[in-house]
């Protein structure tokens, strides 16, 4: 049989290449984005909790609604913004899943999606499988920011969606008061639809706050907020999410989604409801990262890389352009057949693949693991 793909320009991706290449090297791995220790065993024990009393039919579509209520409560204490958990708030199989839903929800062919570059990789796929335009905007310089005239000028009345990250991965950056205030005046007027992903919001850094968009009222009604359990609690195997946002907007995102997975998976809903229930279990995540954060980069200061503290998320960039002048995917694969050290090059995410000569590294790693790469770095 033959066939015209939907997605001809999408081949392996590059954590796929990095991954299989540091398995193949045994190479230290801070390339990949995920936690190499394990979950709180409170939680653990709250799952099994569930699957022992018998919770492993399907969930209700939406999601129990004891977790979409103590979601609520969350982002009304976090940012005073309440959404109802009857209505405004949907449980998903990862952020993912959300991301890819809200954009079948709601861009028609031919309609144009904005979308800041280095941008995660799920973004532009499922753009392209709709029917939609990608319109990409390049975050300005080796400080990821935003061009607000730039964004301002890409916007037409066939403007469908707009997309934004904070705390931004690759980057590790996060946008400010500021920009959310450029952002919704920007928006004002229109019938823009705001995707925001937010699955790093309780890792951000140095006292910083996290700018949800449920803090911005013109924001908050026009928006689709993305979170993440997995990234939260150490758990991104278990690809559980949600999405908050207005009545309107989340019956349209159920539409899809109850063709898309219907419900996801039970007794982890209950177990993540009963650990909500005590706030330091995500409180605490500025504070722990933060300190891995800083154990990373006291330990590779050393080193000829150059870096400025990540903001958030945990991925910290670093710049080599005191090391080399190659290109940073051709670096980062000699980097592990030589040096036995796995990252991710940036270009891979920029618009029209322009290389900065900086790489990912992911801390999400015990002690053990970032001292070994620390070793590593310093002696390249």
């Amino acid at each position: 049989m033959q066939h015209n793909s939907k997605l001809p320009n999408v081949g392996t991706t590059i954590f796929t290449v990095m991954g299989k290449l540091a398995n193949e090297y045994n190479a230290v791995n801070l390339s990949q984005g995920f936690p190499n220790f394990g979950a709180n065993p409170k939680l653990l024990q709250f799952v099994d909790e569930a699957i022992k009393n018998g919770l492993n039919q399907y969930a209700p579509m939406q999601g129990i609604y004891s977790l979409r209520e103590i979601i609520a409560e969350k982002i009304e204490t976090l940012y005073n913004k309440a959404y109802h958990p009857e209505h405004e708030i949907t449980i998903t199989a990862g952020a993912t899943q959300a991301i890819y839903t809200a954009i079948a929800a709601f861009v028609r062919t031919d309609d144009e999606v904005i979308v800041l570059k280095p941008a995660y990789d799920c973004y532009e796929p499922a753009i392209e499988l709709v029917g939609g335009k990608i319109v990409p905007i390049q975050l300005a310089g080796k400080g990821f920011k935003v061009n607000w005239e730039e964004f301002k000028s890409k916007l037409t009345d066939k403007t469908k969606m707009v997309i934004i990250n904070t705390p931004h991965n690759p980057s590790g950056t996060i946008f400010s008061p500021s920009d959310m205030r450029e952002l919704s005046k920007i928006l004002k007027d229109t019938n823009i639809i705001l995707l925001s992903d937010e699955v790093y919001e309780h890792i951000v850094f140095d006292k910083q706050s996290h700018e949800s968009v449920a803090k911005y009222p013109d924001l908050a009604n026009r928006s689709l907020l993305c979170a993440s359990f997995g990234k939260t609690f150490h758990v991104t195997g278990w690809k559980l999410g949600y999405v908050a946002g207005s009545k309107a907007l989340m019956e349209e995102f159920q539409k899809v989604h109850q063709y898309n997975v219907f419900c996801v998976n039970h007794p982890m809903q209950k177990g993540i409801a009963n650990y909500l229930k005590n706030p330091i279990h995500y409180l605490e995540l500025n504070n722990f990262y933060q300190e891995k954060r800083d154990y990373f980069l006291k330990a590779i200061a050393p080193s000829r890389f150059k870096f400025r503290p990540s903001a958030g998320t945990y991925f910290q960039v670093v710049d080599y352009s005191n090391i080399t002048t190659e290109n940073d995917i051709a670096f980062s694969k000699r980097l592990i057949r030589e040096h036995k050290i796995a990252s991710i090059p940036l270009s891979v995410f920029n618009l029209n693949n322009a290389d900065n000569h900086q790489l990912r590294f992911c801390f999400a790693k015990t002690i053990e693991t970032l001292d070994k790469a620390a070793e590593v770095i310093n002696s390249i």
